[in-house]
């Protein structure tokens, strides 16, 4: 019986190497997207060529606005199985630099969409299994990213509040990243130097958080647990 997935943010890094992964191993793909239409189209014809014998659809709708996000699940083909929060935004901003609008637009993307749809996915799937994509600076107080850091701690919490409200029906589980793949404008050594002092000593790449994904999927009896996909960096800094 063939199973289909929602990917958020699903035309590029690392939501497109979920999307990937996922086709590979036998799913029907309901790809979001927003801003990076492109990406997303490029992505759909590969699938599509790739996996004739497989559904994949294309969604658009802005996360930052909540009257998009609710015609998300709606209006998706079908029930489906898997609903994957991987679309964040993440924008550097000490407590004291973060005006309101920024604090805002972390919070709309990175915690209120993805409640919108654990809820949305539970009225309309009824059964199936939720991945949050957090992150491992959840677990310092660091406040460089003040306001994204908050927004993935929340989304931690709500997996854990989702899991509880929604067992046995579904499965709510969480990964975090750490070090992974460059920002959109940095190249390897950027990583390679943050690294420099996490227990792996090196960027720990996309497979981790594919891994990830696969034994949350196969691991039935797991359910309000994180997975740390970050070389260790959750442990602290090894200088």
């Amino acid at each position: 019986m063939s199973q289909t997935a929602l990917i958020t943010g699903a035309s590029k890094r690392v939501g497109r190497a979920i999307a990937e992964r996922l086709a590979a191993n036998g799913w029907n793909l309901i790809i979001h997207y927003y801003s990076s239409e492109k990406e997303a189209v490029e992505l759909l014809d590969f699938l599509k060529n790739q996996y004739p014998q497989q559904s994949f659809t294309l969604i658009k709708a802005n996360l930052a606005i909540e009257e998009e996000v609710e015609k998300i699940i709606p209006h998706a083909t079908g029930i489906f199985d898997l609903l994957i929060n991987n679309a964040s935004l993440f924008d550097k901003s000490y407590i004291q630099q973060t005006d309101i609008a920024l604090f805002n637009s972390q919070m709309n993307v990175n915690l209120k969409a993805p409640f919108i749809l654990i809820r949305d996915f539970a009225i309309h799937c009824k059964k199936g299994h939720v991945i949050n994509l957090v992150d491992t600076k959840i677990t310092t107080n660091k406040s460089n990213y003040a306001a994204y850091s908050l927004s993935k701690k929340a989304l931690w919490e709500l997996t854990k509040m989702a899991a509880l409200e929604y067992a046995p029906e579904i499965r709510v589980n969480a990964i975090a990243p750490g070090v992974s793949i460059p920002p959109e404008g940095k190249g390897r050594a950027y990583i390679e130097h943050l690294a420099r002092n996490i227990p792996a000593r090196e960027p720990v790449g996309l497979e981790p958080i594919l891994q990830g994904v696969e034994y949350i999927i196969k691991t039935k009896y797991l359910t309000g647990q994180l997975l740390f996909a970050d070389g260790g960096e959750n442990l602290g800094q090894n200088k």
